[in-house]
C-alpha cells in the first residue's frame, strides 16, 4: 500500500498542476478534488453492506484493477496531448465511486488479515504508510514532472497499483468474514444505521471524526492564503508549512506504533482533539513563521492520533457482521464530510479572512471535544 500511496500522491499534485496549466482556474482546481471526493458521500453506506456480504480480498481486486486502469487513461490521454479539462473531471469522478467502494472494504479487512490482538498496530501502520507517502509522494512528483513529464507520473501512478493487486492475489485472508443474508440490500444498511444508534460510543466516535472532517482539517486548503498573505513567506514557505504537517502527522503515528496495544486509549483521545483544537487557535494567531510550523506539525501528530484511536476502538467494539458498514459510517464522516468542509472553509474565509476561518473551526472544535468530555465522560475509559 506504501508504493500505491506514494503514486496516488504522485498523480494528485500532477494532476493539479495539469488542471491549472490547462485552464488557469482555481475553481476548476476546487472542483476537481470536489468530484474525486463526493462520491464517497453518496456511495460508502452501500459500499458498506456489501463489504459485509461479498469477499473483501475480491472487491479490493477489482477497486485496485479500476484504479490502475484509470491512471492509464490519464497517462495515455496526457501523453498524446487529447486530455481535456473536462476529461480530467470525468477521471477524478469515477476515481472518487471507486475510492468509495475500496476505502471502507480496506478498513474492514485490517481486522481479519491482523486478528483484534494486533489491530491497533495494523491500523497504526496503515497511518505511518499514508503520512509517509504524503511527503515523499510530492517531492517525488516536482522531479517526475522535470524528468518525465506528467504524464510520467500517471505512468509510475498506474504501474504503483501493481503493488497492491499482487500482494492482494498472494494474500490468504483466514479469519474472512462473509455473512449470508436473504435481506434486502437496503434493509442491511438500515440494520448498520441502528445498531450505530443504540451504540451510544461508536455514536460518540463517529460524531467526533464528523467535526474534524468538516471543521478540523479544512486548514490545509487555506495553506497557500497563510504562506503568501499572512507569513509572508511565499511558495518556499509554503513547501515548509506542508511538510511539517505532514511530519508532524508521521512522527504521531509512529509514537502510536512504538506505544502498542496500550489500555485507556479513549484518555489519550480525549486529550489529543483537545490539544489539536487548541493547536488549530494558536495557529490561526500566529503571524511568526516558526510558531506557525510547530503548531502545524502538533495539530499533524494529535491529529493523526485521534483518528487512529477512533478507528481502533470501534473495529473493537463492532462485530464482524457489522463491520463493513461500520466503516462505511466511518469513512462517510472521514472522507465524505472533506469536501463540504473545504467548501465552509472557503466560503467563511472568503467573507472572514483565512486566520478568523480557522479560529472560528478551532474554537467549534475545542467546544465540541470539551462538551464531549464533560457529557460523556466514559470516553475517557474506552480501549
Amino acid at each position: 500500500m506504501l508504493v500505491s500511496l506514494i503514486g496516488s500522491w504522485i498523480q494528485t499534485m500532477a494532476q493539479s498542476w495539469l488542471v491549472f496549466q490547462i485552464t488557469n482556474s482555481a475553481f476548476l482546481l476546487g472542483l476537481v478534488g470536489f468530484l474525486g471526493s463526493i462520491p464517497v458521500f453518496f456511495l460508502s453506506l452501500f459500499a458498506g453492506v456489501l463489504a459485509d456480504r461479498v469477499n473483501k480480498r475480491k472487491i479490493l481486486i477489482v477497486t485496485q484493477c479500476v484504479f490502475m486502469f484509470l491512471a492509464f487513461l490519464l497517462a495515455v490521454l496526457t501523453q498524446l496531448k487529447w486530455i481535456t479539462a473536462s476529461q480530467i473531471m470525468a477521471i477524478a469522478l469515477l476515481n472518487g465511486i471507486v475510492m468509495a467502494f475500496d476505502a471502507p472494504t480496506r478498513q474492514a479487512i485490517v481486522v481479519e488479515l491482523s486478528g483484534k490482538q494486533h489491530l491497533f498496530n495494523a491500523i497504526v501502520l496503515n497511518s505511518v504508510a499514508f503520512n509517509s507517502s504524503r511527503i515523499i509522494g510530492p517531492a517525488l512528483a516536482g522531479i517526475l514532472v522535470a524528468v518525465a513529464g506528467m504524464s510520467g507520473c500517471f505512468y509510475v501512478n498506474g504501474i504503483s497499483f501493481l503493488a497492491v493487486i499482487v500482494a492482494l492475489f498472494l494474500i490468504r485472508v483466514e479469519n474472512e468474514k462473509v455473512i449470508k443474508k436473504k435481506n434486502h440490500a437496503l434493509k442491511d444498511l438500515k440494520e448498520g444505521l441502528v445498531f450505530i444508534k443504540n451504540n451510544r460510543d461508536i455514536l460518540i466516535l463517529i460524531s467526533m471524526v464528523g467535526v474534524v472532517s468538516l471543521f478540523g482539517v479544512s486548514y490545509m486548503i487555506l495553506m497557500p492564503v497563510f504562506a503568501e498573505q499572512v507569513l509572508k513567506v511565499g511558495i518556499k514557505g509554503l513547501g515548509m508549512l506542508m511538510s511539517f504537517s505532514g511530519l508532524g502527522a508521521l512522527a504521531g503515528a509512529l509514537t502510536l506504533a512504538r506505544l502498542g496495544n496500550f489500555k485507556y486509549k479513549g484518555r489519550l483521545l480525549n486529550f489529543s482533539a483537545l490539544i489539536f483544537s487548541f493547536a488549530l487557535i494558536v495557529f490561526s494567531l500566529s503571524k511568526i513563521y516558526l510558531l506557525s510550523l510547530i503548531t502545524l506539525a502538533l495539530i499533524g501528530a494529535t491529529g493523526v492520533t485521534s483518528i487512529a484511536l477512533v478507528n481502533t476502538v470501534i473495529q473493537t467494539k463492532v462485530g464482524d457482521e457489522f463491520r463493513g458498514r461500520v466503516m462505511s459510517i466511518f469513512m462517510l464522516t472521514f472522507a465524505g464530510f472533506l469536501p463540504f468542509g473545504n467548501l465552509i472553509a472557503g466560503s467563511m474565509a472568503q467573507r472572514l479572512g483565512a486566520s478568523t476561518c480557522v479560529l472560528i473551526s478551532g474554537i467549534i472544535c475545542a467546544l465540541f471535544f470539551s462538551a464531549v468530555n464533560v457529557i460523556y465522560p466514559k470516553i475517557r475509559y474506552l480501549n
